[in-house]
């Protein structure tokens, strides 16, 4: 894949980047060395790798799954600007 000046240009557009004519054109050639860099990757045999989320080994902490309401309803809807018996009351806005 092969970028130029004006793909250039329709990203900057999409992406509300304001970019001048003059860096177009270098624009285009560094998004082109990172396409071949990703290309380069592609080569990479993966297929004896197993998926992973980090690149360290980590466990993550486990507790009881007990289910609670919580009782804080008072807390949650107290800085609420309409409430109404630990609900949020909201405007009509359907009519």
């Amino acid at each position: 894949m092969s970028v130029d000046k004006n793909t250039v240009k329709r990203v900057a557009r999409l992406a509300r980047i304001a970019l001048p004519e003059e860096r177009l054109a270098p624009m285009a050639d560094e998004l082109n060395a990172i396409l071949k860099w990703v290309e380069q990757l592609n080569e990479v045999d993966t297929s004896k790798v197993e998926p992973m989320t980090s690149v360290v080994k980590v466990s993550l902490k486990m507790r009881d799954d007990v289910v609670t309401d919580g009782e804080r309803a008072g807390d949650v809807v107290k800085n609420a600007p309409l409430g109404e018996d630990n609900y949020f009351a909201v405007p009509k806005v359907v009519e």
